[in-house]
């Protein structure tokens, strides 16, 4: 063998031995790359539970006791005697009414009832005679009778002529002035009782939540003017069919006495329990990804890889969440790095 051969055998084994170890250099960078792409993730164990879901939903407070008082004869207001936010007691007088056309109402009654007297007693007489036929007689009986019926009528009317204040109470809101013309049963006052115990929540539910509730629900409250005290209360009324306008059911919440100073028309916001037990799956709240209402996703894992699932949300309770559908009891689902996750990007498992 003579050098040039030598040589020639020494530089190709030189070679070969430079690109095998360049070889494992590049399969450990490899290496490194493939597990900085696996992300490490947590898991839970979705979790089952039997609660019953309540009913959120805002409204307004009222009295059971309110009443938009008015006049049952129309007219001229004359007098009112009270102001907004002022107390009344059962019987005060609180408006009336102008009586110059109501009393000529009833002067044309008695005058009339006075004629039909006449006329029923002469021709008594004369029925008496045979001078009158008995149609004649029953006629003006019937025209007496007609007659002391218009003016019990007109004089019923006259002493409805004022407005009177039906229980003690606070006038809430005036509606009308002095010199108005008030139709018949147009509100004139709008007024509460004054007890404590009559306070009620109004609001409107949907049909779905409507089915699930009956009367003697509990429910908390929440009202903005006191915002770090809970009210108690309990389901009164429901309402049997809807609103023409909003097309929700009304639910009435009375309120349980308390020592508070409320308002009509005070917001509040109400979380009613209903007896109809549910059974849900439950996870944590990092789990949830993309919420929109009561649409999410979470991720699961199979083959070492991520897979992104849409659940559907009932409510939260207690830093967890409640699904109504999407996983079952027992399905693991990523906690902690679920927000660095894509559909189908490999993790890793820690524990």
């Amino acid at each position: 063998m003579n050098i040039k051969t030598i040589i020639t055998t020494v530089t190709a084994a030189l070679a070969l031995t430079v690109f095998i170890v360049a070889c494992k250099q590049k399969d450990k960078e490899l290496s490194s790359v493939a597990d900085v792409t696996e992300i490490p993730v947590k898991l839970f164990a979705a979790q089952s539970v039997v609660v019953s879901e309540p009913v959120s939903a805002p409204g307004f407070i009222s009295s059971a006791t309110e009443a938009r008082l008015s006049f049952k004869t129309g007219g001229v207001i004359e007098r009112i005697y009270v102001e907004e936010g002022q107390a009344v007691h059962k019987g005060q007088l609180l408006a009336t009414i102008n009586l110059t056309e109501i009393n000529a109402l009833v002067q044309q009654a008695k005058e009339g009832l006075d004629k039909a007297q006449r006329d029923y007693d002469r021709t008594k007489n004369l029925y008496k005679d045979t001078v009158a036929s008995l149609e004649q007689f029953q006629n003006v009986t019937t025209g007496l009778n007609v007659a002391k019926q218009q003016y019990d009528m007109a004089k019923f009317n006259q002493s409805y002529a004022e407005i009177r204040a039906t229980t003690d109470g606070k006038i809430v809101k005036k509606i009308m002035n002095e010199g108005e013309i008030a139709s018949p049963g147009m509100p004139v006052f709008f007024m509460n009782s004054a007890g404590t115990n009559d306070w009620l929540v109004k609001v409107g539910i949907a049909d779905k939540d409507w089915a699930r509730l009956k009367l003697g629900n509990t429910a908390n409250v929440k009202i903005d003017a006191y915002p770090d005290e809970t009210f108690a209360g309990t389901v009164s009324q429901l309402a049997q069919a809807p609103d023409a306008m909003s097309g929700l059911y009304q639910v009435e919440i009375k309120l349980k006495a308390c020592n508070k100073a409320l308002a009509t028309g005070l917001f509040a916001k109400t979380e009613i329990k209903p007896n109809s037990d549910a059974v849900y799956v439950t996870i944590p709240v990092d789990a949830v990804i993309e919420g929109n209402g009561k649409e999410a996703f979470v991720y699961t894992t199979a083959d070492n890889k991520a897979h992104k699932q849409p659940v559907k949300v009932g409510f939260m309770k207690d830093g967890m969440v409640l699904l109504t559908s999407g996983i079952e009891k027992g399905v693991k689902v990523v906690t902690d790095g679920s927000a660095y996750l894509t559909d189908g990007v490999a993790v890793k498992i820690s524990e």
